[in-house]
């Protein structure tokens, strides 16, 4: 049986659950909030460590302004009613991703990493303004910099993800079937399931059933 240590997802579906049940994007990323919550409990169930969240890419700016507004009003509203539950709860936040967004946003993050910092139960990753290729780059032109050799250990040390073990396991929901610019370095032997259902409408029993198929898994990482 495999070993379950760190669990990636990407939170898809949620503009499009929201114009097929309410008719507009901003209820569907307000629904996938309730997904969040039971994903997260199920995960300290299951003992494991690390989670994390694709919340936020360098490609979503894009995205109307009206839209990426609202998106930051959530998690703001999130870390503000949440935060504190969070560390009694012993679980630890940390930010991967440039943090260049309001100064009310900056702060409320910085805070909650330095609130949550010591926890041990589970570490929560949130992937903000995050774009792997990015990352990568300027992982590339530190070492360069610190003049060190370009080795596989040097490039996995000096990412974002310095100290998180690589993920075990992605999720996908939303019927799509791409990486999207998420962890590319770090998910080389990852096992990736692609779910059809959209973020929203994710539940308890459909991550219980990938992570009992991901532990029957037979995972060779190059051999036989």
């Amino acid at each position: 049986m495999n070993l379950l240590n760190h669990v990636a997802i990407i939170m898809d579906g949620n503009g499009r659950w929201g114009l097929k049940h309410k008719n507009s994007r901003n209820e569907g990323h307000k629904a996938g909030l309730n997904t969040i919550e039971n994903i997260l409990k199920e995960t300290i169930r299951q003992k494991i460590k690390f989670i994390t969240l694709y919340t936020f890419s360098t490609e979503n700016w894009s995205r109307p302004q009206k839209e990426i507004k609202y998106l930051f009003k959530l998690l703001e509203n999130f870390l503000l009613n949440k935060i504190q539950d969070l560390n009694k709860k012993d679980i630890k936040l940390k930010v991967i991703g440039r943090k260049i967004f309001s100064s009310q946003l900056n702060k409320l993050l910085e805070n909650s990493e330095n609130l949550t910092e010591k926890n041990t139960k589970l570490q929560i990753n949130l992937a903000l303004n995050y774009g792997s290729k990015t990352e990568l780059i300027e992982t590339f032109l530190k070492l360069k910099k610190l003049k060190k050799k370009f080795t596989e250990t040097n490039v996995s040390n000096n990412l974002l993800t310095n100290g998180i073990p690589d993920p075990d396991l992605l999720i996908r929901t939303g019927n799509t079937k791409r990486l999207s610019n998420f962890l590319l370095w770090q998910m080389a032997y990852t096992e990736i399931y692609f779910e059809k259902k959209l973020w929203p409408d994710f539940n308890v029993l459909d991550y219980k059933k990938i992570i009992k198929k991901y532990k029957s898994t037979k995972r060779n990482f190059g051999k036989i």
